[in-house]
């Protein structure tokens, strides 16, 4: 049942969607989807995602090799700051940017903010994914005579495919469902155009034809992730032995440049711009008021967390243990909504709270009715991971000693599963945390948050005031981000469509 209610969340976008789309007929949706304006908008958020998303999974592997497989130094250290950019939401990046060069703006712009913020998206299942790597195969290849490198393509490379494409996946549909920074640093991208569309006229169908093809270019992203992962199974001993870890000598303290590199862009801009601009005494922010909207983030975040998780416990468990068209169905639904801009999920939640659950209208409820559709996938993704990672023999062998499938899964399946929740739930907190347009139509009146109370001074260029708000956020953001970075080390949950 929390399966099937889950399924029907997820789907109140897609039915609100078709709905506005059609209502003035097929003719006008064939109209709109022929324009040029529609084309070259669909052309550039594709561009966009493929760049961002290349860029990560040669930034994110990278990385997560340097750290977790050779001797760089200080790699300890390393292992938590390349996880600290999930906690700078992408639109504090374009403010910092822009603070810094007011012409930081287009199509390279928003490409270098959206991989910086979004490379750990594959760093910490790749680097997971390594420590699980059997070293005997590693000294098999070494043994017959490759190189490093080769050993790296030829045996690591491959093992490290699910990994990488779960990270991308998550990368790809958080850049086509980007607003806030796309529209600081001024590139259109189909979001925007379906932002411009609401804000330009009372017609909603142009909008919602923008988010109907947004939909279907993440269903096929989807189902191609989906047919890569296959029916392979993923469970198995853990390495017996700590991983090779290969000694780089005269370029070891030279491979320092890219984490080095990587910390400075992501996260030294943005605290230095944030220090600067609330330094110069024409914040108008009282801090009170700046501790006020953290602790309302804070409670939405952990709402949203406490509920995704709740949903996501038996779908993550159907998708890993009883595999079927029905399960693989849900599970991408859930990922090609989570791809929709939060804008469209909270319209669409805006004509249903109006018509049909008029008493949670603009109420706490709806709000986490928003963030249970939007982020769902991160917890189910995490969760599914965890527990396919653990064998099912040892439910058969509790269920043949004669405990029932429901006990089994209280006493065998959750615990195992229980790093798999928490990083979930961490994932879902984090995204809460900084998410910004259904924020800003949902929450109740006078519950501001902190993304909502910096998106009002960035829109207007009031750095000053924008800025304790934007440190606020990424300290808060912080929390669920070293929790993560810390389950990634020790085991492998965030490789979340595996």
């Amino acid at each position: 049942m929390p399966s099937l209610a889950a399924a029907g969340l997820t789907l109140l976008p897609l039915g609100y969607l078709a709905r506005r789309a059609t209502e003035q007929g097929w003719p006008v949706v064939t109209d709109l989807l022929g324009r040029q304006r529609t084309l070259e908008l669909l052309g550039r958020s594709l561009l966009l995602a493929a760049t961002v998303t290349l860029a990560c999974i040669v930034v994110g592997v990278a990385l997560a090799w340097l750290i977790v497989r050779t001797d760089l130094p200080f790699r300890r250290t390393w292992a938590v700051v390349a996880a600290l950019p999930l906690a700078v939401p992408s639109y504090v990046a374009a403010f910092s940017w822009l603070a810094v060069d007011p012409g930081f703006e287009g199509f390279w712009a928003a490409a270098m903010v959206l991989t910086l913020c979004s490379y750990p998206y594959v760093y910490l299942p790749v680097a997971a994914a390594l420590q699980r790597i059997d070293p005997a195969l590693e000294e098999v290849s070494r043994s017959q005579g490759l190189s490093a490198l080769g050993t790296f393509v030829r045996v690591q490379l491959p093992q490290l495919r699910f990994a990488a494409t779960s990270g991308a996946l998550l990368v790809a549909t958080y850049t086509l469902s980007e607003f806030g920074a796309v529209s600081l640093l001024r590139y259109d991208t189909v979001t925007r155009g379906i932002y411009t569309s609401y804000r330009a006229s009372f017609d909603r169908t142009p909008a919602a034809v923008y988010g109907c093809l947004l939909a279907a270019v993440t269903a096929l992203i989807v189902f191609a992730e989906y047919r890569t992962r296959g029916r392979g199974r993923y469970f198995g001993n853990a390495p017996s032995r700590r991983p090779v870890v290969l000694r780089l000598r005269a370029w070891r303290w030279l491979a320092v440049a890219l984490p080095l590199t990587l910390a400075a862009l992501a996260l030294a801009v943005p605290a230095m711009a944030t220090v600067y601009w609330s330094a110069k005494g024409s914040s108008s922010a009282v801090w009170d008021e700046v501790i006020t909207a953290g602790w309302t983030s804070l409670r939405f975040a952990l709402y949203a967390g406490v509920a995704c998780a709740f949903f996501a416990i038996p779908l993550g468990v159907l998708a890993a243990r009883h595999r079927s068209w029905l399960s693989g169905l849900i599970e991408q639904v859930t990922w090609v909504v989570h791809s929709l801009p939060g804008l469209v999920i909270a319209l669409s939640l805006v004509f249903f709270g109006i018509r049909l659950a008029n008493p949670i209208y603009q109420q706490t409820p709806m709000l986490i009715i928003a963030y249970v559709v939007l982020f769902l996938p991160l917890a189910v993704g995490a969760i599914r991971a965890s527990v396919a990672q653990s064998s099912p023999g040892l439910e058969e062998a509790a269920r043949s000693l004669g405990d029932s499938a429901r006990t089994a899964m209280r006493r065998i399946t959750l615990p195992l599963a229980l790093p798999g929740i928490g990083a979930g739930t961490a994932l879902v907190m984090l995204a809460t945390v900084k998410e910004l347009p259904a924020t800003i139509l949902l929450r109740p009146t006078g519950a501001d948050t902190l993304a909502t109370q910096l998106w009002t001074a960035t829109s207007v260029g009031r750095f000053a005031e924008a800025a304790p708000y934007a440190a606020a956020i990424v300290l808060v953001a912080a929390i669920p981000t070293l929790a993560i970075s810390r389950w990634s080390r020790s085991t492998s949950t965030l490789e979340a469509t595996q």
